[in-house]
């Protein structure tokens, strides 16, 4: 499948401009008005004819005669709220900034689109392009396969492209990871602490929330240290507490918010029923009450040991050991969430990761941060491993 990868890089100005055109336009959440059109545009000037699923995600068939399974490529197409400090030509000047790669997502699948279609009489079965809405706000792969984007026709497995920056890793590095959890799976949780207020010449007469707040930030970094085995990885991190308005008052409440990552599904229900127990009873202690509300995100992505073989073996045919494998950089795990991790809880599938810049090649900042910049020579590149992923997992699972 060489020819791909020759076909994807005649391609390459093009494929930058449609780039740079979502870069300047990037938009959050679900509502993707202008994302939605150019991409549907697109690929209706390709000769598909793709449909909106889950409200605003696109989905789009790469059907030849050959009859066979059904391979989903997936791209997620949304931004950050975080406004951009590149000085470029192309700058998002809308207070929106793609500084997650998925306008190169995007871009890669729109290009895979574009080989698929020119190829589509060799598919053998179909390929299923997924455009996806809100993966920063984990609601857009949830919508979209509550719209039925794994069924009609039914899904058998799935791969998506995620670039990495910011790494001691080459660009154009393809990390295919091996079986198991991959990303982390994400919660977050939000406690209200309720006391009494009062001056703060008299404690005595008051219930102090900020005390417990404290109490509990403390006792909370113990579920780490003390009663999650060496053997797992898990974070909780508090990033949010509030209460208070004067220096002499001690307020009535107090409230506090944070994350939850694990890699294991019974270390993250252990840790949500520890932050419970633990928010009722430290206020219990010092007379307050407090009531903790866990808000479930996503849960992690689990890698198929039958679909990275397969894939494995097929961008090894095309690309080589040297770009596959890099011997100053191993990734078994991602610290980032990833709302994929909804499709493989359904049905078989990879996240392949793809260096789109090193900090040897001046790309420093990692995702989501206002300066990161990304390599986009490896558009091209791809667009071919997502042409190559689908097309080879049909022909070898026919």
């Amino acid at each position: 499948m060489k020819y791909l990868v020759k076909e994807a890089q005649a391609m390459q100005n093009e494929l930058v401009a449609w780039r740079r055109t979502l870069h300047q336009n990037a938009e959050i959440g679900m509502e993707l008005p202008k994302t939605i059109s150019f991409v549907k545009g697109k690929l209706e000037e390709m000769g598909y004819e793709p449909k909106i699923v889950g409200g605003s995600g696109i989905v789009a068939l790469a059907k030849g005669k050959k009859p066979g399974k059904c391979f989903l490529i997936r791209a997620d197409m949304d931004a950050l709220p975080i406004p951009e400090e590149n000085n470029v030509e192309y700058k998002s000047c809308n207070g929106n900034m793609h500084a997650c790669g998925h306008d190169f997502h995007t871009t890669m699948l729109l290009g895979a689109a574009h080989l698929l279609k020119s190829h589509e009489n060799d598919i053998e079965g179909t390929v299923k392009l997924m455009f996806q809405p809100g993966e920063e706000i984990i609601r857009g792969a949830k919508a979209m396969i509550e719209d039925g984007v794994l069924e009609n026709p039914k899904v058998d497995a799935a791969a998506m492209i995620h670039v990495a920056v910011g790494y001691p890793i080459n660009s154009g590095v393809i990390i295919v990871p091996k079986k198991g959890a991959f990303s982390f799976a994400s919660d977050w949780f939000e406690i209200s602490i309720h006391g009494k207020g009062g001056h703060g010449a008299t404690p005595e007469d008051t219930i102090d929330p900020l005390n417990v707040m404290s109490h509990l930030h403390i006792a909370l970094q113990a579920i780490n240290s003390r009663e999650i085995s060496s053997s797992d990885t898990a974070v909780v991190t508090v990033g949010v507490m509030q209460g208070g308005d004067a220096s002499n008052v001690i307020p009535d409440t107090a409230f506090m918010k944070g994350t939850i990552r694990t890699y294991n599904e019974k270390v993250r229900e252990f840790i949500i029923e520890r932050i419970k127990c633990m928010s009722t009873h430290m206020a219990e202690t010092f007379r307050a009450t407090a009531n903790p509300v866990i808000i479930q995100g996503c849960p992690c992505v689990v890698i198929d040991e039958n679909v990275s073989n397969c894939i494995h073996e097929s961008l090894m045919d095309v690309f080589g050991p040297k770009i596959i494998i890099d011997p100053k950089f191993s990734m078994t795990h991602i610290a980032g969430s990833e709302d994929f991790s909804f499709i493989t809880e359904k049905i078989p599938g990879l996240m392949i990761m793809l260096s789109a810049g090193s900090i040897d090649e001046g790309h420093v900042f990692s995702v989501h941060h206002p300066k990161v910049t990304f390599n986009e020579a490896v558009l091209s590149q791809g667009a071919a491993v997502y042409a190559i992923t689908a097309m080879s997992w049909l022909a070898k699972n026919k």
